[in-house]
């Protein structure tokens, strides 16, 4: 991006390479990914203010290690090296890196040793740090200076302030590390001169101007799912270019309660965009009749939607009597997106996770992505600064499917309204509780062909149980389970057994990812 400073976050096979991103960009600084294969070509083809080399699983000196390109270093480029990046770093400068047989790993103490250290300038000489590391670097390359040491690593972090080189063996990036943010500020800022120009007001501005040049005249359709990215993506395309665009909301029947009318109303109230609504509810429950399997039951609910979707598309078409045709389809892709599918060279790709299933490639529109280049939680930001309802900002992530993957076994309407029930209550009470912002995502899963044995009342019961599933994570690629209290857990279990009849068990699902995934199906 042209308007502000870039840095690249060089990609070593990190655990946290997407979060060095975020954190970059939580400095007020743009940031890409890119993989290690990249050469000092391209790299100075982009032209960045500045590099991060990420950390890696791997051993500097192992065969077929991941490397920088050797001229990488002849670009004068100010570069940040994190745990294995800064191993590269030392052993590419003339340092080295040996397995000194004291491995490192988690909450570990460190002493910063120079006292006029740029990047723990106004720290704490003592700080607490997260390591991850079997190899330590032994000598500092040359004309660098030793700033900080742990007992397992005499060379924990070092500089290089002439050719604004700098890098650390522990990870600054996560939430562990003691001043980990202020270390890379440190470095953004004052090694390598960044600007701090990338903050939510600039990156409506910039997309808004994207937008309007991209559409010019024409017509543009977005599928509202009712989630964040979808709803903050046709808020922006609106913003730009207002009435040319309409959004399609498909009510598959397959939503939580209050989901239809908080984007037929609240959003529509906050936004004046068109919202055409299909109510689809008998088609999808007539066809996913008797479906039990997962993945059945994803594609019929994708293939569904492509097709009802299709349907509105014509008919907006032809409300137009071909004076004015819809070119252009809003898509709320995201940069995790962009990343894990390659990167995002080439031409866009329509993916299958968006929206409900996704949409075929075969629909004849240019895509608009004005989040393509944004985390979760940089388009929560847009999304109140534009000024869309905080319920709908802040709504845990919620699967295209809906309701259809969180009922183990068949759908039908009996089943997702005992789901409902029960998600309701879950959701009233976490957002009573003020717990919701502690959570990434919020499953409450019914075990539709598994019944138990209960007492309710005087009576024998023999009901359903209903899976709890918090989960607390950073980008979901990763993810654990959240610790509620119990207090709070007790009164979700209690309410549901006591208000939905046919429920007589609750259960908390303390699995993290791996090994389990965030939804059950």
């Amino acid at each position: 991006m042209s308007e502000h400073d870039l840095v690249l976050v060089v990609d070593f096979g990190a655990q946290y390479a997407q979060l060095i991103a975020r954190r970059v960009r939580e400095a007020q600084v743009y940031s890409e990914i890119v993989p290690h294969t990249i050469t000092a070509a391209e790299i100075k083809a982009r032209n960045p203010k500045a590099v991060i080399l990420s950390g890696g699983p791997a051993s500097v000196y192992a065969d077929g290690a991941p490397q920088i390109d050797p001229d990488f270093f002849k670009l004068d480029i100010p570069t940040f090296g994190i745990c294995y990046g800064f191993q590269v770093m030392a052993a590419s400068l003339g340092g080295a890196v040996a397995k000194t047989g004291l491995s490192e790993f988690g909450r570990t103490p460190l002493k910063v040793s120079h006292p006029h250290s740029e990047l723990f300038k106004n720290l704490n000489s003592q700080l607490n740090v997260w390591m991850s590391h079997g190899d330590s670097v032994s000598k500092a390359p040359e004309d660098f200076v030793t700033t900080a040491s742990t007992d397992g690593a005499a060379v924990a972090a070092f500089e290089n302030l002439d050719r604004k080189l700098a890098g650390v063996q522990f990870h600054p990036e996560v939430m562990h590390s003691e001043s980990g943010q202020r270390v890379l500020e440190n470095f953004l800022w004052n090694i390598a001169k960044c600007n701090r120009t990338w903050t939510t007001e600039n990156v409506v501005e910039d997309q808004v101007t994207r937008i309007k040049a991209q559409i010019g005249e024409n017509k543009v359709i977005c599928g509202l799912s009712g989630g964040v990215d979808s709803a903050v993506a046709a808020a922006l395309v609106h913003k730009a270019v207002g009435d040319q665009l309409t959004c399609v909301f498909v009510d598959h029947g397959l939503l939580r309660e209050g989901e239809r009318e908080q984007v037929e109303h609240d959003y529509v109230a906050a936004t004046g965009i068109r919202l055409v609504v299909v109510d689809a509810k008998e088609k999808f429950l007539s066809e996913l009749a008797g479906i039990s399997d997962p993945e059945t039951k994803r594609k019929t609910i994708g293939r569904l939607f492509i097709r009802v979707f299709e349907e509105a598309e014509r008919a907006l078409v032809a409300e137009s009597k071909g004076d004015s045709p819809i070119k252009f389809l809003v898509q709320g892709t995201l940069y995790p997106d962009v990343v894990e599918s390659g990167g995002g060279s080439g031409a866009a790709v329509i993916k299958s996770h968006h929206n409900v299933g996704g949409l075929p490639e075969d629909l004849q529109f240019d895509l608009v992505e004005p989040l393509r280049e944004l985390f979760k939680d940089e388009v929560r930001a847009v999304g109140a600064d534009l000024g869309l309802p905080t319920a709908m900002v802040m709504r845990h992530p919620f699967p295209g499917p809906g309701l259809g993957i969180r009922i183990v076994g068949a759908i039908d309407e009996e089943r997702l309204s005992i789901l409902r029930a029960a998600d309701a209550i879950v959701r009233e009470e976490t957002a009573a509780a003020g717990v919701d912002g502690q959570i990434w995502q919020f499953p409450v899963v019914l075990l539709a062909d598994v019944r138990s044995v209960g007492v309710q009342g005087d009576g024998r019961t023999y009901g359903h149980p209903i899976v709890l599933r918090p989960v607390s994570s950073e980008d979901a690629m990763t993810a654990d389970w959240s610790r509620l209290d119990y207090e709070l857990l007790a009164k979700i279990s209690n309410r549901i057994t006591n208000e939905v009849r046919e429920v007589n068990r609750v259960v908390l699902d303390i699995t993290s990812k791996p090994p389990g995934t965030i939804e059950w199906e």
